[in-house]
This record gives C-alpha cells, structure tokens and sequence, in this order.
C-alpha cells in the first residue's frame, strides 16, 4: 500500500496539515489492526541465530536464558523479529527518529544535566530514522503481553493498550497546536507525574496505592548514583581501586586480554580512547576533563543486548571518594536498517547519540560516542557511552496491576509522542492521527493480534531452548 509523500515543513502548517489527512487515504488508520504473519514469514530462530553471530559467543546462551523467562522477556529480546515483521505492514511514510525498540521497559526516569529528574525514553540501541507507527506498534504491544503475563483479563488489557494509543495521539495533537519551541521544550519530570497522578485520585482514575508507587520509585531513583555504584562493584585490591569480578556477568579487562597486553599497555590505550570520545561531547570544557581512568570490566546488561560488548569504566575525579561510572556500550547495526536502509553516520556510536539527542528534550552530559576502535578480538566496534548511573529508575512490570498498567500506559504513549514531535512533522501527524478514536482502536487491534504471534514465536524459541538447538546458560 502506497503511502503519500510528506511535505517538507517549509510548506506551511496548512499544507502539512493537508498532508497528513491525505496519507489517511492511501493508508487508512483502520489498516494498522489486522495482522497475520504473511507467507514464507522468515524464521524467527534463524533471525536470533544470525544475530548470535557478531556477539560474545559465551553470553550468547546468557541471552537466550533471559528470553526463556516469559513471553514478555522473549518480546523484549526480539526487536529484530518484529522489525522484519512491520516490514510487511501498511506504512504512512510520515518519518520520525525511531527508537526502534519503544516496548514499556525502555521508558523511565533519568537525572537531567539541569538536575532535574526526568522521565523519557532511555533506550536507543535501534534508533532510525522511520514511519512513527512502528514504535506506537512496539509500545502498544508490549502492554498487551505484559498484561497477560500478569493476568489480566481482555478488558484490562485492551484498556491499557488504548491508553497508550490515546496518550500518544492526543499528546501529538496537543504539540501540533502549540508554538515551535514550546513543542521543542516540551518534557516530563517526576513532579510533573505525581502532580497528575494527585489529579487522577481526585478523579478516582488513580489509587493511593499507584501515587505511592511511584513515589517510592522516584525516592528510589535519586539513590542510584555513582556513589551507590561504587560500593556495589569496586573493591581495593593490592592497594588499588578495582572493578570486582563476578563472571560471567562482570569480567575484568585483565581477565579478557590475558598476557596480550599489562596494565601500563591498558591504561594508555584508555586514556587514548577516551580522549577521543571527548572530541564528541559537544563542549570545550568538559568534567571529563578532570577524570583519570582507574579500571574497567565487561558487564553483561538488559534481555536483548546481552552479548554485545558493554564495558563498565571507573574514574575518579578529586581521589578515590570521588568516583564516576561510564558505561561504553557497543552500537552494531540497528535492527531496522535490513527494512529501511543504512545509517548515513560514520558509525553506530554516532547513530545511537545523534538519534538519543534528536528524541530527548534533555540528555546525559556524558553521552557521546568512541569512534571505531578495535575490540578484544581484533574486529572493530562502534561504542557510545554515557553515565552508569544516574538517578535512573522505572517501573517494575513484574508487579504492575489494571489500574496501574492503564497510567503508565497514557504516560509512555504521551512520552514517545513528545520525542516524535521533535524529530518528526508533528502537524502531519497530528492530521493523520485526527481527533477520533480510529488509529486507537486499531492499535488495541494489532496488539492484541500481534501478541498471539509473539506467543507462538515464545513457544517455538522454547522448544528449541529445551531441545538444544539454542543453548542456554543461567546467568
């Protein structure tokens, strides 16, 4: 199904606006429901197997063993399978900055360089430029499954999976109306949160229980700090500051590199790639600046990353009280770009920040990317790195309840909308989203059907875990 051509918005806000209610014509919102896997569908073991091939062979079954845990877990894992899925979807052809992976765990709260606590999406590895329905499509269904690995009924479900479709499309319509730059600055912040979810109580559309959910997760949040990540993970060895080992999950670099390279080798090459990544933060005077590398590890992180390099950095600053965390994560190909075609950055560093800045209001200070550099085994990676933690806090799925999923949902849905209107012709959109409930509906449609797909996806990837054909390592 064709879609129409948008304008550019040197059109004018009519024209865009034209534009956006055309592309309903040629893609009609109604079309976004349906969804049944098309004839000669690729193999979703052998997409996982193929990705398997460019990680850490021994975190590989580490990764596997996490997707095992649920279906949820398994959909976390499997961007990459529903990538080559909406391929095959209906497409507006209205582009945004993709987060490429916008499933209800990758959204949470973050300190701001302007300290304030904000929330947003934190998760960037698949960013791309594309059409905005495949991350509403990501989102909408990752509440789907969620809610039923949780138990909810089909009316709970749908309600939250709605909410998200309203949250974002009322939201999209709201930034379309507003000014240029009061779209541009618009952000949620946690006291922005709980002054709305005050509001719901008053309403009865929230409980005392979620407004003091979310308060412990706010207060929990501002304790996940460098400092915090320092008693946790270091330890004095010989004398010295040194990242503990806890392997398979945390493997010093020495451990790594064995007699290939000492640690006077080690410290030159860091302090080298580090001054390197420096050159992309963006300011001539930089904290970094004041910072000596002491040591690092490999750390394995989330569902769908593990076996991707990630390293975990230990500086310090005035002395050792006074520590600071890098995370260098590696940046393969992002999974969309098989469907929409390559990156046009130099490297998949720079691909992840430049996607990250153009969809947050407001990013890490320390977010920025190693240009490539050759790894452990003699290939080359592409690194962005940013701060391990700081204030960082989200939501437990494992414990939401109906009422609760229902808020987060409208919070999330209204989160990717504001990114969208960054990077993306909000206008077009809003037009294209129109007042009704049409593009809502079709989205609880889509969900509801593609979690019965990922359901069977799940049963098949199990099978294949027990009978060996996919290891499994618990980690």
């Amino acid at each position: 199904m064709a879609a129409v051509t948008p304008v550019q918005p040197s059109a004018g806000f009519a024209a865009r606006r034209e534009a956006g209610r055309a592309a309903r014509a040629q893609t009609p919102r109604r079309s976004h429901g349906p969804w049944q896997a098309a004839a000669g569908r690729t193999d979703p073991l052998a997409l996982l197997e193929d990705q398997a091939r460019s990680r850490v062979p021994e975190l590989v079954p580490v990764r596997y063993e996490r997707m095992r845990t649920s279906p949820f877990a398994f959909y976390r894992g499997g961007a990459l399978l529903m990538a080559s899925d909406l391929a095959a979807t209906p497409q507006t052809g209205l582009t945004v900055q993709l987060c490429g992976d916008a499933h209800l765990s990758n959204f949470g709260l973050f300190g701001s360089a302007e300290r304030r606590l904000i929330f947003d999406i934190n998760d960037f590895d698949e960013t791309l430029p594309g059409p905005f329905e495949w991350d509403v499509k990501r989102l909408v269904t990752s509440f789907e499954i969620a809610g039923r690995h949780r138990g909810f009924s089909d009316a709970e479900r749908r309600e939250a999976v709605t909410a998200a479709a309203t949250g974002y499309r009322e939201r999209m319509r709201a930034a379309a109306r507003a000014s240029v730059l009061d779209a541009w600055y618009d952000t949620l912040d946690a006291d922005s949160v709980q002054t709305w979810l005050r509001h719901e109580r008053g309403e009865e559309r929230a409980t005392k229980r979620q407004t003091k959910t979310f308060a412990s997760v706010v207060a929990k949040a501002r304790t996940k700090d460098r400092l915090r990540a320092f008693a946790k993970l270091v330890s004095t060895q010989e004398g010295r500051l040194r990242i503990a080992a806890d392997p398979p999950l945390i493997v010093p670099v020495e451990d790594l590199v064995g007699d290939d390279m000492d640690a006077a080798d080690i410290q030159d090459r860091m302090q080298a790639l580090l001054a390197s990544y420096r050159t992309t933060l963006g300011m001539q005077r930089h904290p970094l600046s004041e910072y000596t590398y002491v040591h690092m590890a490999r750390k394995v992180v989330g569902v769908g990353s593990v076996g991707t390099r990630a390293w975990v950095l230990l500086l310090v600053g005035r002395d050792e009280e006074d520590p600071l965390f890098l995370q260098a994560k590696e940046a393969e190909a992002s999974v969309l770009e098989r469907f929409l075609g390559p990156s046009p950055t130099a490297s998949h560093g720079e691909r992840v920040v430049r996607g990250q800045r153009a969809m947050q209001a407001s990013s890490d200070i320390f977010l920025g990317w190693q240009p490539r550099a050759a790894g452990d085994d003699a290939l080359e990676h592409d690194y962005y790195i940013r701060q391990l933690h700081d204030w960082k806090g989200s939501l437990d799925p494992e414990r939401m309840v109906p009422l609760g999923a229902v808020l987060y949902a409208r919070i999330c849905g209204e989160t990717l909308a504001r990114a969208h209107a960054r990077s993306g012709d909000r206008v077009q959109i809003a037009a294209y989203l129109g007042e009704s409930s049409a593009f809502d509906d079709a989205m609880a449609d889509f969900a509801a059907a593609y979690a019965d797909q990922n359901d069977a996806d799940y049963r098949t990837f199990a099978a294949a875990v027990d009978s060996h054909r996919l290891g499994a390592t618990p980690a």
